[in-house]
């Protein structure tokens, strides 16, 4: 039997497409310029969609990832303190530290290329950190 021209087709969107779809228009150029240059500097990296939001992975440890924040995107890598940059600030208690972007003229694809450079000869072994901490209490 023939398919009729007027059948719907199911197409699936991966995760991250999709979460980003689901982000306010105005900042999603700056996710969609955020996933390119990640990709393109991370590329044996796995991507999924982790505690709510994009994230790239090196030998199961969390690496860099971005969310959205009130009108705003973070780019935030797990060890971006130890990468000692400019333009990263700390964020919680331990490693990170991110930066904030509010359009995306103010991404400078050279820096963000650096960063990204760095933060994957530098990857934080969060598993290991982790288990140490469990063991000190």
């Amino acid at each position: 039997m023939k398919k009729s021209s007027n059948s719907k087709r199911t197409f699936r969107t991966d995760p991250i497409t999709a979460w980003s779809q689901a982000q306010p228009t105005a900042l999603r150029p700056i996710c969609d310029s955020l996933r390119k240059s990640i990709a393109a500097a991370l590329p044996r990296s796995t991507s999924m969609v982790w505690h709510g939001s994009p994230v790239w992975f090196i030998d199961e440890n969390p690496v860099v990832g971005y969310s959205v924040k009130a009108k705003a995107v973070s780019l935030l890598f797990w060890n971006g303190q130890a990468l000692d940059e400019p333009g990263l600030e700390p964020v919680g208690k331990h490693r990170a530290a991110e930066a904030v972007f509010r359009d995306v003229d103010e991404l400078e694809a050279q820096v963000i290329r650096r960063w990204l450079r760095k933060a994957k000869a530098n990857v934080f072994d969060s598993k290991e950190y982790f288990r140490k901490l469990r063991e000190v209490k």
